[in-house]
């Protein structure tokens, strides 16, 4: 069945067409940084004003989708409600979204969740679609690369300055993956599932940075979009 609607659907892990069509996928023209959608072409190369104002710390971020309706509950479906089905299916909308990060990237490394969280979660969701668009791409995951290594509150309800103080020291190298895959020279992928303020993905991207990486890029599968990321 459908994970959304309930309709039987001819295969499983797959949505019903009501489902599909309330998908807002992102396609361009869009910020050729942060990946926000535009809603007229402005020319290639150009950035949204909150790119202009504050480059992030990552080089360009992708998302499949807009985080509303029913990208919002398949999010939920698989953070919350164990439906490890649906991995592969948001791997394969994050895969096509994210093409120009993949080509040429040499490792995939997921957004790390406390251990604490991960106890009560038992899985962590970034991890899921890092190794299912790992299988769908070959380009190689490491899952213990990254460490959060202080519990963080939610980001939910904070302001951006506060989602970034709120992360701010919270990742660091995990030394038992340190030895197996270096990041010096190299272009690595950040995956996520949602980008909201960036503040998760900027505070990851800056260790890996210091860790020597030469290029940082994001994908998710769905993004939030504020007011302030308009077009300049």
């Amino acid at each position: 069945m459908c994970p959304i609607t309930g309709d039987r659907v001819a295969e499983h892990g797959t949505l019903s067409p009501d489902a599909w069509a309330d998908l807002s996928f992102i396609t361009r023209p869009l910020c050729a940084v942060t990946g926000v959608p535009f809603e007229r072409d402005v020319g290639a190369g150009a950035i949204s004003a909150a790119a202009s104002a504050r480059m992030p710390t990552y080089d360009r971020a992708r998302a499949a989708m807009l985080y509303d309706g029913t990208a919002r509950r398949l999010v939920h479906q698989l953070k919350y409600s164990d439906r490890m089905d649906l991995a592969g299916l948001m791997a394969r909308w994050m895969v096509i979204a994210g093409r120009e990060l993949l080509d040429g990237a040499d490792l995939l490394v997921p957004v790390p969740l406390h251990r604490r969280r991960l106890i009560w979660r038992r899985f962590n969701q970034a991890a899921a679609l890092a190794n299912a668009i790992s299988r769908q791409t070959t380009v190689p995951v490491d899952v213990m690369l990254l460490e959060r290594s202080k519990p963080t509150q939610s980001q939910v309800g904070l302001s951006r300055a506060g989602r970034r103080r709120n992360v701010r020291g919270a990742f660091k190298l995990s030394s038992a993956a340190s030895a197996q895959h270096t990041v010096a020279g190299k272009h690595v992928v950040l995956i996520d599932d949602v980008l909201t303020s960036g503040a998760t993905v900027e505070a990851c991207a800056a260790v890996l940075r210091r860790a020597g990486a030469a290029q940082v890029d994001v994908l998710t599968l769905a993004r939030v979009v504020a007011p302030q990321d308009a077009t300049i």
